[in-house]
């Protein structure tokens, strides 16, 4: 078994351990309570669309794209602290920091997160994730092109890595093998959607909620890696 010191836990933030549906449900409410039903769909359909093109969630982005189609709406100052100002925390997984805590009892604890260089850091830090892994954050444009980067960063022998989109764990599998333990916890449209996890082989552990990590010891989280 891998010594402790050598073991690096790896999670990912939005409905990993950080509900993104509920954001963004909170999201179209104040857009549309603010802008209109129209104006709610003029944004989301930008989202899309600027997802589609970066590989990531750019709601600043989306936003700038919007402000150019509407520059003489001075109410979109409130959308943008709306954004801001947003009560993060309040959206952790129950549990998310009882297995961060847990984690770290086992290995070193990261944040490793796919985002912009803006909204994605902000997100990390007013949801106190930032200080509950005592600041080891990544965050890349696509986390899985990066893992050499992610080991220069934090060398281990091996890796467990936390997410809710199998296509990350599958693409981070197939380079580390059996170097990476993957774990699927099923929450977000991403987990749940069949067309989306059917196209992949299951992860090593397959979780209902985040919480139940903490129910898993080091040696069944690294005798999974080999199948």
């Amino acid at each position: 078994m891998a010594p402790r010191d050598d073991v690096v836990f790896l999670f990912d933030v939005d409905n990993t351990l950080l509900d993104n549906e509920r954001i963004i449900d909170d999201l179209k409410r104040h857009i549309e309570q603010q802008f209109g039903a129209q104006s709610r769909e003029r944004y989301f359909a930008i989202f899309e669309a600027l997802h589609a093109e970066l590989g990531y969630a750019d709601y600043l982005g989306a936003l700038q794209r919007y402000r150019l189609e509407n520059q003489c709406d001075t109410r979109l100052l409130l959308m943008s602290s709306f954004l801001v100002d947003y009560p993060f925390a309040d959206r952790l997984y129950p549990g998310s920091t009882d297995v961060l805590d847990h984690a770290r009892t086992l290995g070193k604890t990261i944040i490793l997160s796919d985002g912009d260089v803006v909204f994605q850091p902000l997100k990390v830090e007013r949801s106190g994730l930032w200080d509950a892994v005592e600041g080891r954050v990544l965050i890349y444009v696509h986390k899985e092109r990066m893992l050499a980067d992610i080991e220069r960063h934090y060398p281990a022998r091996h890796y467990i890595m936390v997410d809710d989109k199998l296509r990350i764990l599958t693409a981070m599998k197939k380079v580390w093998r059996d170097r990476l333990t993957t774990v699927f916890p099923r929450q977000g449209h991403y987990a749940l959607d069949r067309s989306d996890t059917d196209a992949y082989p299951p992860a090593d552990i397959i979780l209902e909620s985040i919480g139940d990590l903490v129910g898993h010891d080091l040696a069944g989280l690294l005798d999974a890696a080999l199948g």
